[in-house]
């Protein structure tokens, strides 16, 4: 059976309705006296939610007083290695029969159960369909007869003309059910007319607009069946990585509009807030450190889940308050502490257009490696053009000679040097005042930052490369 896990500091639950409960009674041929398992999706994982017992007819009953969440269940085999889908809405008492000799051949019964009957009809017809594109696509792939290819097309594109016709007609006949409800959100807009002939930059623009403004038509984010398919997580994926502007304000509007109808299912509130804080927890690009910093303030800070235990909340809260201090675009906190003499050296008072920040341990071997390259980067380009570099060592496992040796070894004496020492770390945590190590959230060495003029983040934890990419750029643009 394909299994997943949720992130290990979220828990699932499933929720509750004022219904009758459920009681999926299942006959799993040819297994017998062998438990087997009732999963669902939730998004791109498998949570596992009961088990029952086969008895010497191979048959079992998944009961319980609580209705489930409608969505796609997945009854797993006794070895955990495969599942058959079922259908689970409005009716949940229902019989299902199976056998591995036939499931390949869409071989499973139910009774009482019309939702199920019906995926059991449109994945049937579908099959059918999808047996001759594929026989029609080794034609046209074998042929060289044009007059050929030109019918092969057609039967091609009228397959799909129909194929479109009748999953409209079935959402058309079967609205709410949960197969009309899945068929809606496969399914995306079609460009048609000038928007499908695309000819200029302004006909591309329409196109993009267009298609970005009807992804959802017919989609209900209030709808917690969403949540217990594999295709939701998809059509969001692709519309938040291709169809959304990355900006954190254009990220952050289209999060909260989400949200505020998901807010009606619990269920749904649960799918989206674990996908977007897995997503952002940590950043594939410098401005998302805003992004999640908005879902802490607006989701979390004052708010509480029955679904999220206290080692999450805390792993949400502490990289939160990591990141506030060293959001893009704002100021980045002083940094006080001595230099190789041991006077007291403040970061606010060093004036330069722009400064690199460099975090580094000297017994790292990799920013014994870095730093010199990035000495070499300053002297040919950044020190001309009025940048300075601030070097903090963090103490580990060294000492200061350690630090000192390094920096006469590889003449970094053009550098600004302090020494952050354990002992002004606990110092300062002890004082209840964030380590420096927490206000630029460094997780490894070495943590580059660019800050301009004014001491704002201009970039951070990138590559020297990249950092004097976007240094480049900036001045460019002075």
């Amino acid at each position: 059976m394909k299994k997943a896990l949720l992130p290990l500091f979220l828990l699932f639950s499933v929720v509750i309705a004022a219904q009758p409960g459920h009681e999926i009674k299942v006959t799993f041929k040819p297994f017998k006296n062998q438990y087997i398992y009732l999963g669902h999706y939730f998004g791109k994982t498998y949570p596992i939610i009961d088990s029952a017992m086969l008895d010497e007819n191979s048959q079992a009953v998944f009961k319980g007083d609580q209705r489930l969440q409608g969505g796609i269940y997945l009854v797993g085999y006794p070895s955990k290695a495969g599942f058959f889908e079922i259908l689970v809405d409005q009716n949940q008492h229902f019989s299902v029969i199976a056998d591995t000799a036939t499931l390949n051949q869409n071989g499973l019964k139910f009774e009482n159960s019309p939702d199920n009957n019906l995926f059991i009809d449109y994945q049937k017809h579908m099959n059918s369909k999808g047996k001759r594109i594929s026989e029609l696509q080794a034609e046209l792939k074998a042929t060289e007869d044009q007059k050929e290819s030109t019918r092969i097309s057609d039967e091609l594109n009228k397959l799909d003309s129909e194929i479109t016709a009748y999953r409209d007609e079935l959402i058309k006949e079967n609205a709410g059910s949960i197969l009309s409800t899945l068929l809606i959100t496969m399914r995306e807009p079609k460009l048609t007319g000038n928007l499908k002939n695309l000819q200029t930059k302004t006909d591309s623009l329409e196109a993009y607009n267009y298609y970005k403004q009807h992804y959802w038509d017919g989609v209900n984010f209030w709808d917690g069946r969403l949540a217990y398919t594999p295709f939701f997580e998809e059509k969001l994926d692709k519309y938040m990585n291709q169809l959304i502007v990355p900006h954190p304000d254009s990220v952050i509007n289209e999060i909260d509009w989400m949200m505020a109808y998901a807010s009606v299912s619990s269920e749904m509130t649960r799918f989206l807030l674990i996908k977007f804080v897995n997503r952002y927890l940590n950043q594939k690009y410098m401005w998302e450190d805003a992004v999640f910093v908005h879902l802490f303030e607006k989701y979390f800070a004052n708010k509480k889940y029955d679904w999220l235990n206290e080692k999450g909340e805390k792993t949400i809260t502490d990289r939160a308050y990591s990141l506030m201090a060293n959001i893009m675009g704002t100021p980045a906190a002083d940094i006080y502490l001595p230099d190789t003499s041991g006077k007291q050296i403040s970061l606010y008072e060093q004036v330069a257009d722009y400064i690199v920040v460099v975090f580094w341990d000297p017994t790292c071997g990799h920013c014994r490696e870095v730093l010199p390259k990035l000495d070499s980067f300053y002297r040919a380009k950044w020190k001309d053009v009025g940048l300075k570099m601030f070097a903090v060592a963090k103490e580990t496992d060294g000492t200061k000679k350690n630090w000192t040796d390094f920096i006469h070894e590889h003449n970094l004496q053009d550098w600004t040097h302090v020494y952050y020492s354990k002992e002004a770390d606990k110092e300062r945590i002890g004082s209840g005042i964030p380590g420096y190590s927490q206000l630029y959230d460094v997780l490894s060495f070495p943590t580059l930052y660019l800050l301009d003029k004014e001491k704002r983040i201009v970039a951070k934890k990138l590559a020297y490369e990249q950092l004097d990419e976007v240094l480049q750029l900036k001045l460019k643009k002075q």
